[in-house]
């Protein structure tokens, strides 16, 4: 088999990239999967499911081509019915030429590279966290996106100056909101704007582990605590001292895991599993759901103590969909990011005809969902402009804003509103008084911090300590 000519390297592609550092895209329809790169090997690509990377569709055939990774990586194509075609990277003199055939031929692929199997669309992308070259000779290389958090909208801007004021105080913050709305990005905010920035931030999504292996993460296990236990192991609790904990999706921690947090939250101290002695801990703890926990809490599946602990101050972020003004700039931000992970020369642009179908859309999965959208339209668009033709059907398609169900009708009980949550209990219930006793206690004794968590006037939170028999607590140093 004769070896066609390599593909021209990416501008500014200077130095030699390790495979294992790269993703391979593929673009199926409206979806988009990514596939990390091992330092060698070969990968079979094709259709059929034993292939080490399927792409399910008509156009690719059962085995269509064979990635061969050494000190780079080499494209094999098979003789698929539908061919192979490999498009000029972005940037080079060759980008506007038509596509390239490489039927029965081995072609070297780069960063920003564009491969066709049959018509799926794919390209080799720079992993996520992986720096790129930081010299080049070319003064068209596309700068870095701007760092920070991007928020423009007012509704933003608001929730952001409230999560300063949480920022300030060791009190548990309960972050609500729908899937993709960027929960962690604000758990982290607050972490580095908090006199803890210095300390670490560990987050843990509880629903991605079995029980076991959760209560092993949180708390630690000591050596011969369980099968496979050969070694002692502090758990994320201890790891995280003089830091922040971010628990995320807290909604499906199990009922005995709940138990042993909320001892956590109380004494400060952890158990390893198989320890005898509690070990004292300094932490943060900021805990994420998009789940209903006071719909739990009614149901018996969340502890109601537990849930007053992590409520200590609840943030709810608003939908995408309700903070339109942010589209553009996210819009904006992922586009760049996306032009320096493909190493394209230049910067995409999103056009404001592209910008208007984005800000009419829905987007059910939120600043998720419009970070793959703009991927997907970064590499169809080959690093320039980016048009309504690069944007996905289901979005150009999509009804006007007036036409679109109102927001109360989409969302579930107690997410996505803008508001900040209050606590449905009955005024001089029991229910009341252990919510205002462990808000207070989280925030120190700050009656004025606690009556602003609470949704309360300062005068109203001393009448409410009047009723239930509470001593005003002096603010603890």
């Amino acid at each position: 088999m004769n070896r066609s000519e390599p593909s021209p390297t990416p501008v500014g592609n200077e130095q030699s990239i390790p495979p294992s550092s790269l993703d391979l895209v593929v673009f199926v329809g409206d979806t988009t999967e990514a596939h990390p790169l091992p330092a060698r090997g070969a990968l079979s690509i094709g259709r059929s499911s034993d292939n080490d990377i399927r792409i399910n569709h008509p156009s690719v055939s059962r085995r269509h081509a064979v990635l061969h990774i050494e000190a780079g990586l080499l494209l094999e194509d098979l003789g698929g019915v539908n061919g192979t075609y490999i498009h000029p990277p972005s940037g080079t003199s060759e980008a506007d030429e038509t596509r390239r055939s490489i039927t029965l031929a081995n072609v070297e692929l780069g960063v920003g590279d564009h491969v066709t199997f049959g018509s799926v669309m794919s390209a080799i992308r720079r992993r996520s966290g992986q720096a790129p070259p930081r010299s080049t000779s070319d003064s068209r290389s596309a700068p870095p996106p701007r760092e920070g958090i991007i928020i423009s909208d007012p509704v933003m801007l608001d929730l952001y100056a409230k999560a300063d004021l949480a920022a300030e105080h060791l009190i548990s913050v309960l972050l609500l909101g729908e899937t993709g709305v960027g929960k962690e990005v604000l758990a982290r905010t607050i972490h580095l704007r908090s006199s803890r920035a210095a300390g670490p931030f560990l987050a843990l999504n509880c629903a991605a582990l079995s029980e076991s292996l959760l209560e092993s993460e949180l708390f630690g296990h000591e050596k011969g605590a369980f099968t496979g236990a050969t070694h002692t192991r502090p758990g994320l609790f201890e790891s995280a001292e003089g830091g922040t904990v971010f628990l995320d999706e807290a909604g499906d921690l199990p009922m005995s895991v709940q138990v042993k947090l909320l001892r956590v939250l109380e004494e400060r101290q952890v158990l390893r599993v198989g320890g005898r002695s509690p070990r004292p801990i300094n932490v943060r703890f900021v805990a994420a759901t998009n789940c209903d926990l006071q719909a739990k809490v009614a149901a018996g599946t969340f502890r109601q103590d537990l849930f007053y602990r992590l409520n200590g101050f609840p943030l709810t972020i608003p939908s995408l969909r309700e903070r339109v003004g942010d589209i553009g700039p996210l819009a904006d931000f992922f586009a760049a990011k996306e032009c320096l992970r493909y190493e394209y020369s230049t910067v995409a642009v999103v056009t404001p005809q592209a910008r208007a179908v984005l800000e009419r859309y829905a987007w059910p999965g939120n600043v998720r969902e419009l970070r793959n959208v703009i991927e997907r339209a970064v590499v169809l668009g080959r690093g320039g402009e980016i048009h309504p033709a690069h944007l996905p059907t289901h979005l150009t398609e999509a009804p006007a804003p007036s036409s679109r169900p109102h927001m109360s009708e989409r969302a579930p009980p107690g997410i996505g509103a803008t508001q900040p949550i209050v606590m449905r209990v009955a005024k001089g219930s029991p229910e009341e008084r252990a919510h205002i006793e462990a808000v207070l206690d989280a925030c120190g004794g700050n009656q004025t911090v606690a009556a602003t968590i609470l949704g309360y006037s300062r005068r109203t939170l001393v009448s409410r300590l009047e009723e239930h028999s509470l001593p005003r607590p002096r603010k603890k140093v």
